[in-house]
């Protein structure tokens, strides 16, 4: 049974963007859900139509059915409708990328990917991350004062990335900003996303006649036999996803242990509570917020909502982890309960060697500074922190701690 609305559903919706949103998303999301139930008529950047799948069931639905929903962008039934300078083109219209490939394709692309990743050398992983975080803390631990985002958490992903890239430290600044716009609104984002392309796609082409032992070279030994831009394509969005998302993962998580009595009691120590508190951030405030998305393949039901051929669907990740119809006490379960959907789900999910580069970079990278500032405490209030604004990540702009000088 259709909800009341459907003969025009989005004549209500709610937006997935402007300052409310992206200032306190879970009271949208629970207005939207109080609203239409577990599938919401929704609104974009720019008043692009879609729909949101806040519920779990739905979305572990969706991410189940390939053939019901599928990646190929080209199927959107209004492509017509959107801007040429919409600033989420680059990650939604159809490229020779992984993340629009489906079947065999996509299973060959993506077995390319996790084999590169699986190549790198945990332990030497782990003794890079402690040698970058050891020298991004030098760098500030002096002045007492820090801005854990931009000067700790979003560097060492990056700078860790550049490593297994085969790509020197002194380019980071460039890519920070770069992948950072390419994420946000507006019309800078496509330019942004330009740029990375083509500087991944240069560093393919220095691999071809220089490889070495990173995940550029590894991609192109691959059998599967990628072509330079698939796999600069490829390159560029693992860039995106690793760096950024980890980046946001770690500083939520250290927001959480700084504002959250059960984990500053034991922060002088640490160490015992950082996996906790990284697995309750992916369920409760997920750095993974929306993911666009899916296309139906055809008509059908999702929901209690008619979904038509060829619409968008977005996956609500963050919102589908707080599903109160799985889990009707938020925090309860959270703790070492790998069950959350912020790495996604299904054959488009985030591959598993990624998922644990994350994890180690994340937690060493919050270890590390425990052990080095065991008084750090957060330099505003909680209330006066500034969110990205981002339909993809959710994240701090910047989190101001002040510690002894040393």
């Amino acid at each position: 049974m259709t909800r009341p609305g459907a003969q025009n559903p989005h004549a209500r919706a709610a937006r997935l963007y402007g300052p409310r949103f992206h200032d306190n998303p879970v009271e949208v999301y629970r207005e939207m859900r109080r609203e239409h139930g577990p599938v919401v008529p929704v609104l974009l950047e720019g008043g692009v139509p879609a729909w949101c799948v806040l519920g779990y069931r739905e979305l572990h639905h969706v991410t189940s059915t390939p053939e019901l929903f599928g990646r190929d962008s080209r199927r959107w039934n209004a492509w017509s409708s959107v801007p040429r300078d919409w600033s989420m083109r680059p990650y939604v219209e159809h490229q020779p990328t992984v993340l629009f490939a489906e079947g065999e394709a996509h299973r060959e692309r993506a077995d390319a990917i996790a084999s590169a990743l699986s190549a790198v050398d945990e332990f030497e992983l782990r003794s890079q991350v402690e040698r970058i975080c050891d020298d991004l803390i030098d760098g500030f631990a002096g002045r007492g004062s820090a801005d854990l985002i931009t000067e700790y958490a979003h560097r060492i992903p990056l700078l860790t990335m550049l490593k297994i890239y085969g790509l020197p430290d002194e380019e980071a600044p460039a890519l920070a900003h770069d992948v950072t716009t390419s994420a946000a609104e507006g019309d800078e984002a496509v330019h942004a996303h330009r740029r990375t392309f083509g500087r991944m796609l240069e560093l393919v082409r220095d691999k071809r006649r220089n490889p070495g032992r990173d995940v550029p070279s590894a991609l192109q030994a691959h059998p599967v036999g990628l072509t330079d831009e698939e796999i600069a394509t490829d390159l560029l969005i693992t860039m995106a996803a690793g760096y950024l998302n980890t980046g946001c993962w770690m500083g939520n998580t250290i927001r959480l242990m700084l504002t959250d009595d059960r984990f500053a009691m034991t922060l002088s120590g640490g160490r015992s509570s950082v996996a906790q508190a990284l697995t309750e951030v992916l369920w409760e405030d997920s750095p993974t917020q929306n993911f666009v998305g899916r296309w139906a393949t055809q008509d059908t039901q999702l929901g209690g909502q008619r979904i038509r051929r060829g619409d968008l669907i977005v996956l609500g990740l963050a919102s589908a982890n707080t599903d109160p119809q799985v889990r009707p006490d938020s925090c309860a379960g959270a703790a070492g309960n790998q069950a959350h959907l912020s790495f996604s789900h299904g054959e488009h999910g985030c591959p598993f060697p990624a998922q644990e580069i994350a994890r180690i970079i994340a937690t060493t990278g919050i270890e590390v500074l425990l052990d080095r500032l065991p008084d750090v405490a957060l330099a505003v209030r909680p209330d006066d922190l500034q969110w990205l604004p981002s339909v993809w990540v959710r994240g701090l702009a910047a989190l101001p701690v002040t510690f002894a000088q040393y």
